[in-house]
């Protein structure tokens, strides 16, 4: 008889035992004593061991600190990304303040149309008016106001990810050989979507709690200033548990943001790479390190959800509590007719309100500490000082000739400084010449021509062009007549003629797109393509010889001086070679 087989259990869980550190993880496998019960109980009490954050993974996500932009320094960069249009934010706050005023009186005026109505007669009535016309003002401003905010907040997050955006692009290679692409797109993606919350709901809610708060402490200051003080002592209290809590979640966001981006990274490169992934069959072993930082992540999201009930129950305690004092200390001054019932109500709905807003400060003050924490590392990059060779301006020669001098050319590098790749290279290259640079595998045939196309600086000895140092010139203008074939050429996702025009310094016509394409002996199975030159390009639509063709179409479309092939026919068939050489040369 054959078993049947058992159902096996899917790998996609997140393992909630991590998340304790296992402070909890033996109690049903052997008994505790009192003493450890106790010392593991400790840890998981505030301040205890198990709050504290820290990535025990050296290589991963441990660049996280707790040190960084304060909340005014992050407020005041994204103030000077929003200057500009500073119209809609004061349109915004203009609208608050109204909302917020006519909001202040609504429980005074509810509490007096209920008791006015016992006696009934014009007073209710005038109340009652004044409430509906209290309520349309505070609905028409709030409406303005979360307009206005949420209009800055598409402007904040727009201008973010174009700063950054260009900041990035604007860097030297060596700066991509550090980072990585999961890392780069998640700054640009969810951080800075977590960032652009701060205008649009954080500052907003913020400042219209604060302003009714304020308002309905005065109100019960004037009202009953023993009871007011009780109430301003919860609401301290409040306060002092809100930024120990606020500054917890601000660090805790950069750890989630290290961690997602560590995530976004594994996951990206697993995609990509999905066809070696699925020929070694190795998708549990990518699933186990796309899992290991999730673990990581929950972990680090587990810990916040704690603080943030921590901080609920804090609240929901006093304010019940206060609640109590100012119905036990209330109820006796009515006795002794020191205090109306009608007083009593009006303290007891501004108590409400002071306690409530002051919750949404806390409550908004943790989510701003959480955008404060996710945007030092996108101000991080946005502050990096573009490549030098995308500033300075060198000199133009009247007509490059072509002649290429390596002078005691030395480098290695910036990742592996101490590897040497390239030790007094003394290499002279004329115009009109064909040569072929030969070697083993790393002997640094690529690295000649980065160094050429100005990737990399040389850390010794220099490179001239027609006799002047490379360093010296318009890096965009030598650029521009430069022709360049790598040795696993990339194509975008566009159409093939933008392919081939991609970079080209001038106007081109579709009839020189085409001669190009001839020249590189791709235009017959261009055309066999279902668009034509119009067919967008993708990974699985050309094969690797194909994508080169293009590369080479688009290199010799630029008519360049000088012609860079890094094995550029490498992919290509033998009669397909001889031609693209014979056309190329």
């Amino acid at each position: 008889r054959r078993t049947p087989p058992r159902p096996r259990l899917r790998a996609a869980r997140i393992r909630a035992a991590a998340t304790v550190n296992g402070e909890f993880g033996g109690l049903g496998r052997r008994r505790l004593d009192a003493g450890e019960f106790i010392g593991r109980l400790r840890n998981v009490l505030p301040g205890g061991s198990w709050w504290r954050l820290e990535d025990e993974d050296a290589g991963g996500a441990g660049r996280a600190d707790a040190s960084g932009a304060t909340a005014a320094s992050a407020l005041s960069r994204m103030w000077a990304l929003v200057a500009n249009d500073r119209w809609v934010i004061f349109a915004g706050f203009a609208s608050l303040i109204c909302a917020a005023l006519a909001e202040i009186a609504i429980p005074h005026l509810l509490a007096a149309s209920i008791f006015s109505a016992q006696n009934g007669g014009a007073v209710f009535y005038r109340n009652a008016k004044l409430l509906v016309v209290l309520c349309m003002i505070s609905g028409v401003f709030s409406g303005v106001r979360s307009c206005c905010f949420g209009i800055a907040n598409m402007i904040l997050v727009k201008r973010m990810r174009e700063m950054l955006f260009d900041s990035i692009l604007s860097q030297d290679i060596a700066f991509f050989d550090e980072e990585t692409v999961g890392d780069l797109t998640s700054r640009l993606g969810s951080d800075c979507q977590q960032v652009s919350r701060v205008i649009g709901n954080d500052l907003n809610l913020i400042s219209r709690n604060l302003l009714q708060g304020i308002g309905a402490l005065i109100y019960l200051l004037i009202l009953s200033w023993p009871l007011g003080l009780c109430t301003m002592l919860t609401c301290g209290t409040l306060s002092t548990i809100m930024l120990v809590h606020g500054r917890y979640q601000k660090k805790a966001s950069k750890f989630a943001q290290e961690f997602t981006a560590s995530a976004n990274n594994v996951a990206q490169e697993a995609i990509s790479l999905v066809r070696t992934v699925r020929v070694y069959g190795t998708e549990k072993q990518e699933f186990k390190r796309y899992a290991k930082w999730l673990d990581k992540l929950y972990d680090v999201s587990f810990r916040q959800t704690m603080a943030y009930g921590g901080w609920s129950l804090s609240l929901n305690y006093l304010y019940h509590s206060t609640q109590v004092v100012a119905v036990l200390i209330g109820g006796i001054a009515i006795m002794n007719g020191k205090f109306t019932a009608e007083q009593l109500t009006k303290f007891t709905l501004y108590a409400e309100w002071l306690i409530l807003s002051t919750w949404w400060i806390g409550d908004n003050w943790s989510s701003l500490m959480q955008s404060v924490g996710a945007s030092e590392k996108v101000f991080r990059l946005m502050d990096l000082l573009p490549s030098r060779q995308l500033t300075s301006k060198g000199l133009r020669l009247q007509k490059l000739e072509g002649r290429i001098q390596y002078a005691d050319v030395e480098f290695s590098y910036p990742s592996r400084p101490s590897a040497p790749i390239l030790r007094r290279l003394n290499l002279t290259l004329n115009p009109n010449e064909v040569v072929a640079i030969v070697g083993l595998s790393g002997s640094g045939k690529s690295t000649i021509v980065n160094l050429l196309l100005q990737l990399y600086e040389p850390t010794n000895g220099q490179i001239l062009i027609d006799g002047v140092p490379l360093s010296e010139l318009d890096t965009r203008w030598f650029r521009e007549r430069i022709g360049f074939v790598g040795q696993e050429p990339k194509l975008f996702r566009m159409d093939v003629t933008s392919n081939i025009k991609y970079g080209c310094p001038r106007e081109v016509s579709q009839e020189e797109v085409e001669w190009a394409a001839k020249q590189a002996y791709a235009h017959d199975f261009l055309m066999a393509l279902p668009d034509g030159y119009n067919t967008i390009v993708d990974d699985a639509l050309l094969s690797g010889g194909q994508k080169q063709r293009v590369a080479i179409a688009r290199a010799l479309l630029r008519d360049p001086a000088i012609l860079v092939l890094d094995e550029a026919t490498s992919a290509l068939d033998a009669e397909s070679e001889h031609y693209v050489k014979v056309n190329s040369s």
